[in-house]
């Protein structure tokens, strides 16, 4: 009898922790995807790679990189891309292209549950 209600409570302590996952199979969304508006001025070239997802997937640890060097160490070095220099500025390299805070960070950051620290110091853009 013991056994009988052991195995009992090991299967609903086993179906309440399986719950989210039984539930996201479910009734849960797919995958995530976001797709992106060109830039409002109509550059096609970013300061690193964005065809096969590496700025997607990178860009915190270069806007890092370049607070680190910038703030931290106080260079103004350039990136060079495609033969034009970019100052490594998230105000004046980044947001001349991704002007709208709300359609651009936000697309991605709200969804996935991320806070980014950039606005702490920088002003967020509105949108052109």
């Amino acid at each position: 009898m013991v056994e009988k209600y052991g195995l009992i409570g090991l299967a609903v302590f086993v179906g309440v922790s399986a719950f989210p996952i039984w539930y996201n199979v479910a009734f849960g969304k797919g995958a995530y995807t976001v797709e992106l508006e060109p830039p409002p001025n109509g550059a096609k070239q970013c300061v690193a790679e964005t065809a096969n997802g590496y700025m997607r997937a990178e860009h915190m640890h270069i806007l890092d990189e370049w607070r680190n060097i910038v703030v931290r160490e106080g260079k103004r070095p350039k990136v060079t891309v495609a033969g034009k220099d970019y100052d490594y500025s998230l105000s004046k390299t980044c947001m001349d292209c991704h002007s709208n805070k709300e359609k651009f960070c936000d697309s991605c950051h709200t969804p996935a549950g991320v806070a980014p620290m950039c606005w702490d110091c920088h002003v967020a853009p509105e949108g052109k």
